[in-house]
């Protein structure tokens, strides 16, 4: 069975968007992984096809009704669907390479994108949704943050790279930040390629890397590399 991704969406128009091209978009025509948008509006009760209302104690903004985002999940991920329900939420957990490979490694993902202030406390417990952060910034929507997860657990899908070791240099996959790549012309703008990665010695090349990376890491990602206080 491919990796089923479900997103459920105000916006199912956004999708797949950059998920139908480059390697993604060759796997959903390939049959690799399949993509579902479910539009969430669907599912509303009233004849205005409400979705959303004011927040309880006041403040700005509306937020998304639990009873209607309740049957858009039930009707696209039925109690017996295994797999995780995320929320796309400033709020959730960051996302890191290793959470997105625990992913990879399922039957898929549900999604949900979330819209205007928020969603109703209730349903994220009720169907037991895993918040999820891409970044310390807030978007419009969930949408493009759906995007950014459904990229990062795609293209480690078997058969979506086309070398499957090409991902074991990246960023964050050593816990580490990757070091410097250079490619032909050997001279450009009168900088040239470091000498060692033309000298063929294999063990020198993979020395000068691993230096490469910890310098770049220490230097722009120190969190990454520092002991963590076990105190707080």
């Amino acid at each position: 069975m491919p990796f089923l991704a479900t997103v459920l969406t105000l916006y199912p128009d956004m999708f797949p968007g950059p998920l139908g091209l480059s390697m993604a978009g060759r796997g959903l025509q390939d049959g690799i992984w399949s993509l579902q948008a479910c539009d969430i509006r669907k599912h509303a009760a009233d004849k205005h096809a409400s979705v959303d209302d004011t927040p309880a104690g006041g403040g700005p903004g509306m937020v998304l009704k639990p009873d209607v985002l309740a049957r858009a999940i039930d009707a696209s991920s039925p109690q017996e669907d295994t797999r995780p329900r995320l929320l796309m939420s400033p709020r959730g957990r960051p996302l890191t390479q290793e959470f997105v490979r625990q992913l990879a490694e399922g039957d898929g993902v549900v999604i949900v994108c979330g819209r205007f202030e928020g969603v109703d406390e209730r349903v994220i417990k009720g169907r037991n949704l895993t918040e999820v952060s891409v970044g310390d910034y807030v978007l419009s929507g969930g949408e493009p943050a759906a995007h950014i997860v459904l990229d990062a657990i795609v293209r480690l899908l078997p058969g979506i790279m086309g070398n499957r070791t090409s991902g074991n240099e990246e960023s964050f996959e050593q816990g580490l930040l990757e070091h410097p790549q250079y490619t032909r012309p050997r001279e450009w703008e009168g900088l040239e390629i470091p000498a060692v990665l033309l000298s063929g010695d294999h063990a020198s090349i993979a020395r000068w890397k691993r230096e490469q990376s910890e310098k770049l890491t220490m230097k722009r990602r120190p969190d990454l590399i520092q002991p963590k206080d076990t105190n707080k």
